[in-house]
C-alpha cells in the first residue's frame, strides 16, 4: 500500500474474533495480538487506519442468547466492545466508525432475509423465522442506540487524552421525483427518510424522520428522555457510501409494479435509475456541518478497472467541497454476506 502511494486504510474489526462470547466471556488475547499487529505495521508506513467497530457481523453467542439486535441488551454488549477497542487501539486508531450500512444491516438481515441472521416473513424472502413488517425498525432502533453507547463511551473515556474522531458509515442513495408531481415529490421525501435519514435523523436530531413516522406510527419504536440525552452526544464526521441515485415513484396514489420500497412498512415508493433514457445522479446540497468521508466507491473486477478510476474521479470533482478522503472498494469486499 505504501508503495501506491495509499496514505489511509479502511477495515473493520471482526467483534466475535474479540468477544466470542460478548461480554459473557473472556476477551481474545489471540485477536487483540492480530490487529495489534495489523495497526502497527499501517502506522510504521504511514498509512492512517480507519477503523469500523461493526461490518454486519456479531458473535454468534448473543444471537443465540437474546436475539442479537432485536433486543435492548445489545446496546451494553456494543458498548463494552467499542470499550475494550478503544482502551487497546485508540492510542493508534485516531478515526472510529461505529457501524457500517446499517440501513443495508437490517433491511437485508431482517426484511428479506439474505444476510445474517436471515429473517424475514411472507412475501419479503424465504426464512424460518422473522417478521419483515416489524423487525428492521426494531433492530435499526437498538443500533442507533448502540451507537450511541459507544460514541459515550468514547467521549467520556478516551477521546479527550487519544484525540481521536466518531462516526458512523451509512449507505446514502439520492433520490429525486420521476415527475413534477406533487405524489412524487411527498414520495421521494418517503424515501430519503426510510434510505440513510432512518439513521442520521435520530443521530444528529434525537429524533426519526416525520415521513416516518407518519407511515409507520406505532411500529416506529420510541425514543425515551434517556435515549434522547444519550443520542445528543451525535458523531464528528459522517462516512458515505454512495453506489447510486434513483427517480422515484409514488406508490400510494399511483399504480406500482411490485418491488423495492413499495409496501406501506417500505414508504410505498418505486425506484426508477433512468429517465428519458438518461441515469440519475447529479450533485446536490444536503448538509455541511460534519466532515464528510466517502467510504466505499469502486469496482470488483479488473476489466473494470478504468470505470473504477473514472467513477472516482467524479465523485473528487463532485464532493471536494465537503469531502475530506475517498476509498476505493476492494475485490473481496462483501463476500463473506452472500452469494453474488
Amino acid at each position: 500500500m505504501k508503495s501506491l502511494g495509499v496514505n489511509s486504510y479502511r477495515f473493520s474489526i471482526s467483534w466475535a474474533r474479540i468477544l466470542p462470547k460478548g461480554r459473557f466471556g473472556e476477551i481474545n488475547q489471540a485477536g487483540i495480538a492480530y490487529y495489534n499487529e495489523l495497526i502497527d505495521a499501517l502506522v510504521l508506513k504511514g498509512v492512517q487506519p480507519f477503523v469500523t467497530l461493526c461490518h454486519f457481523d456479531m458473535p454468534q453467542e448473543l444471537e443465540d442468547r437474546y436475539g442479537s439486535w432485536l433486543s435492548s441488551e445489545v446496546q451494553e454488549d456494543f458498548g463494552y466492545y467499542a470499550d475494550i477497542c478503544f482502551k487497546y487501539f485508540g492510542d493508534r486508531v485516531k478515526y472510529w466508525s461505529t457501524f457500517n450500512e446499517p440501513n443495508f444491516q437490517v433491511t437485508f438481515g431482517y426484511r428479506d432475509g439474505t444476510f445474517p441472521p436471515s429473517r424475514c416473513s411472507g412475501h419479503f424472502g424465504n426464512c424460518t423465522a422473522g417478521d419483515s413488517e416489524t423487525e428492521p425498525y426494531i433492530a435499526a432502533h437498538n443500533i442507533i442506540l448502540s451507537h450511541a453507547a459507544a460514541v459515550d463511551v468514547y467521549r467520556t473515556k478516551y477521546q479527550k487524552d487519544q484525540k481521536g474522531m466518531i462516526g458512523i458509515v451509512l449507505h446514502c442513495a439520492w433520490f429525486e421525483p420521476f415527475s413534477e408531481s406533487e405524489a412524487d415529490g411527498l414520495a421521494t421525501d418517503r424515501a430519503n427518510a426510510f434510505f440513510a435519514n432512518w439513521f442520521f435523523d435520530p443521530i444528529v436530531l434525537g429524533r426519526y424522520p416525520e415521513e416516518m413516522s407518519r407511515v409507520l406510527g406505532s411500529t416506529l419504536p420510541e425514543f425515551s428522555s434517556k435515549d434522547m440525552e444519550k443520542l445528543k452526544q451525535g458523531l464528528d464526521f459522517l462516512g458515505i457510501n454512495h453506489y447510486t441515485s434513483y427517480y422515484i415513484k409514488d406508490c400510494i396514489y399511483s399504480a406500482c409494479e411490485p418491488g423495492l420500497g413499495t409496501t406501506r412498512s417500505e414508504g410505498s415508493f418505486q425506484t426508477i435509475q433512468e429517465r428519458d433514457g438518461f441515469p440519475m445522479g447529479k450533485r446536490v446540497s444536503f448538509f455541511s456541518s460534519a466532515p464528510s468521508y466517502i467510504d466505499r466507491t469502486g469496482s470488483t473486477t479488473y476489466l473494470k478497472f478504468l470505470d473504477t478510476i473514472f467513477r472516482t474521479n467524479m465523485a473528487v470533482s463532485f464532493a471536494c467541497w465537503i469531502c475530506r478522503v475517498i476509498w476505493v472498494g476492494n475485490t473481496f469486499t462483501h463476500k463473506e454476506w452472500r452469494k453474488w
